[in-house]
């Protein structure tokens, strides 16, 4: 953080931020600083050795955290028919076709994940300078554009996010909140961890992790070692 507030400032006096930290320590240092009036998210920053401007070192997947994610999903399924009745019974929260773009195009976007079966695309493609930006474009890839609705609604229910490099070779993502336990914590971050490693393109040499920061929304961040990260 750039900025740090004067209660932040006094809550982590002595801390060493030049240190890089097992990963339990790093939690627990967070975890030690005096809360705020939300539950913050925990936030991962990786540095990856790739890159992105080649079309074979681009990393981009998903993985569904153990413990999920501690954030209320709001998902818009673009489907007809028997799909769309699909998506309802599986709790998406707002389900439709052409007129949910119209809401989208005229500023509405009121949802957190976009899932679309591939009839759809031909509507959801015309939305890409909205939803490209916020990171909602659905895209086959990450499950997003499928025949199968229900089951994807179900699985973002049930924790699944995506993950990809930005343009500075960068991966930012989270593994849950302050009030998890540091056991669920550490589950979910070794899980995401693993999905991170499993994605290294082929192309890419030498070392793919570089390097791994956590933090929390208002709090401090610290590196954490590559092997505690790795290894989880």
């Amino acid at each position: 953080m750039k900025y740090k507030s004067k209660r932040l400032r006094e809550a982590t006096k002595g801390f060493d931020f030049q240190k890089v930290y097992a990963l339990k320590e790093a939690i627990s240092l967070i975890k030690s600083v005096p809360p705020v009036k939300f539950d913050q998210t925990m936030n991962l920053s990786i540095k990856l050795g790739v890159d992105p401007k080649k079309a074979d070192q681009q990393v981009r997947s998903t993985v569904s955290l153990p413990h999920g994610t501690g954030r209320k999903a709001r998902i818009l399924v673009f489907a007809k028919g028997d799909k769309a009745k699909d998506a309802e019974n599986a709790g998406a929260d707002f389900v439709g076709g052409e007129e949910l773009a119209e809401k989208i195009e005229g500023g509405w976007v009121d949802f957190t994940h976009v899932i679309a079966t591939p009839d759809m695309m031909r509507v959801v493609g015309k939305l890409g300078k909205v939803l490209g930006p916020r990171g909602l474009m659905p895209s086959p890839k990450t499950g997003a554009v499928t025949q199968d609705v229900a089951q994807a609604v179900r699985e973002v229910k049930a924790g699944k996010i995506e993950f990809k490099v930005d343009k500075g070779g960068n991966i930012h993502t989270f593994f849950g909140k302050m009030s998890f336990s540091g056991e669920k914590l550490l589950d979910n971050f070794t899980v995401l961890m693993e999905a991170i490693a499993k994605s290294r393109p082929t192309s890419v040499k030498g070392n793919f992790i570089q390097s791994v920061s956590i933090s929390s929304t208002m709090g401090p961040g610290f590196r954490v070692e590559h092997q505690t990260a790795q290894a989880g």
